[in-house]
């Protein structure tokens, strides 16, 4: 099952600074957005023809999440201290609000309109009311350096890494505080994280070359290698294929409900791209990356 460029790199304007972070799909609206820390900037593209629109200027952001209702964007501001929600039509910022601390990576729960946003290198979430855009709650982590994080769709659970620690803190929506922890001690300094709807499997990997899957309250399935650091990491929940960015290279993984997730093939891309995405409408891989020459964003797909 070999990756294949779905369209050639696109160039994307920049600044001097060439940073990419976090990229999402919104399958419906047929747009790939990414946090282009080059411009400080959301970067919106066409998702069938990698068409770039244009990017809305909202700060040094690292996390972003679509809202399913609304089609608007949710942005975490980096070292901005701050948060944005996005009107991606009108191609303008529509909300604004400051919190305590930088921002690294949030994720949006529909159910009930709650953006959560992880401290970059800090001890706290920020939790945000999407309807007011107004902060409701701020929960004490345990270690530092929380890093990607999830939610579960069924209970409504927060899943955050913890790099510092090598752990899973599970947020309890209802408290909104830690209600378990999950160690991971074979993984190093985690960074990607993605929820197996279906099979109830969270997917952890780190900065060692280790992906393992857990259960939501801790068991271990199984462990693979990974060739090389990895940060983000996409789950394609429908055809359970994990998508990572791993040493400059996107690989593909099959999730099994009782295994350890299989490498089916491996394309490598450009030494600094970290981060990639998934369209969950057609399977395809969308990466982004930024070097001395140029920013760019690229599709790619399997067979």
């Amino acid at each position: 099952m070999p990756i294949l460029p779905f369209v050639p790199p696109q160039p994307v304007p920049s600044s001097s600074i060439h940073k990419f972070d976090y990229v999402t799909v919104d399958a419906v609206r047929r747009r790939v957005y990414a946090a282009h820390g080059g411009s400080n900037a959301l970067l919106i593209v066409v998702a069938d023809t990698g068409k770039v629109l244009g990017q809305v200027k909202v700060g040094p952001m690292a996390g972003v999440a679509v809202d399913p209702d609304t089609g608007h964007v949710y942005t975490g501001n980096g070292d901005g201290k701050s948060l944005s929600e996005v009107d991606p039509v009108a191609m303008k910022e529509v909300h604004h609000i400051g919190v305590s601390g930088p921002v690294d990576a949030i994720a949006y729960d529909p159910s009930n309109h709650r953006i959560y946003a992880d401290e970059d290198d800090g001890t706290h979430m920020f939790i945000i009311d999407a309807r007011t855009f107004k902060q409701v709650a701020s929960i004490i982590l345990p270690g530092h350096k929380p890093e990607f994080l999830a939610v579960d769709p069924s209970t409504h659970e927060v899943y955050q890494n913890i790099a510092s620690n090598s752990e899973v803190a599970v947020i309890d929506p209802k408290t909104l505080t830690v209600a378990r922890v999950i160690p991971t001690p074979e993984i190093t300094n985690n960074h990607p994280l993605q929820f197996d709807y279906a099979y109830r499997q969270l997917l952890v990997s780190g900065e060692n070359g280790v992906l393992s899957a857990y259960t939501t309250y801790g068991k271990k399935v199984a462990s693979t290698t990974m060739p090389g650091r990895v940060d983000q990491c996409n789950l394609n929940q429908g055809a359970h294929m994990l998508a990572c960015a791993s040493g400059g290279a996107v690989v593909l993984y099959s999730v099994s409900q009782n295994g350890a997730p299989q490498q089916l093939a491996r394309l490598p891309v450009n030494a600094e791209m970290h981060t990639l995405a998934v369209d969950p409408a057609t399977g395809r891989i969308w990466a982004v990356w930024g070097t001395p020459s140029g920013d760019f964003v690229q599709g790619f797909t399997y067979r």
